[in-house]
Order: C-alpha cells, then sequence, then structure tokens
C-alpha cells in the first residue's frame, strides 16, 4: 500500500480529506484539499477538473474507500490511502 501511495504522491496527486470539518481542524496533511465524504457527489466536477491523481484519506479508511469507490465510478484516477497519517507520512514536509 504505502508504495503505492509514494508512486501517486509521485505523479503530483491531491490528498483528498473526506473527514468532517471537526476531525480536519484536529489535524491534515500540509497541502491536502478537504471535501466531506457526503458533499462529494455535488463536488465531483469541481473534483474532475482539477486533472490530477487522488489519494483519498479519512481516519480509519472506511469513508476514504466509499469516496474511492464513488470516484473511480466517475472516472477519476484515484486510490484509498485509509487513515491520513498514513499518507502524511510520505509527505515531504
Amino acid at each position: 500500500m504505502s508504495s503505492e501511495i509514494k508512486e501517486y504522491l509521485n505523479k503530483g496527486a491531491v490528498i483528498l480529506d473526506v473527514r468532517t470539518l471537526d476531525e480536519w481542524n484536529e489535524g491534515h496533511t500540509k497541502g491536502a484539499k478537504h471535501v466531506v465524504l457526503t458533499v462529494i457527489p455535488l463536488e465531483i466536477e469541481k473534483i474532475k477538473a482539477w486533472k490530477k491523481p487522488i489519494i483519498a484519506v479519512c481516519r480509519s479508511g472506511g469513508r476514504s474507500g466509499q469516496a474511492t469507490q464513488f470516484l473511480k465510478q466517475h472516472g477519476v484516477d484515484v486510490i484509498n490511502g485509509g487513515p491520513w497519517q498514513n499518507v502524511d507520512q510520505h509527505v515531504v514536509k
């Protein structure tokens, strides 16, 4: 999994954090984009307009898994990064 995360980061992937605003405010990866899971369907065009691969993250991997599934169905190049800290450790600070 971590090799896939590194590969996506090397491709310039956007880290998409799908947690709640409270969770986001408690801590998140620098440079990540925040779109709460429940509003992803409303934001799909904005997300596609980034024209970049996506690494979806949340607290445990469940919500990012749902986001990954939805985004894949809409033609987005996306992987489930699982907990945001998983991806955060690979990001150059």
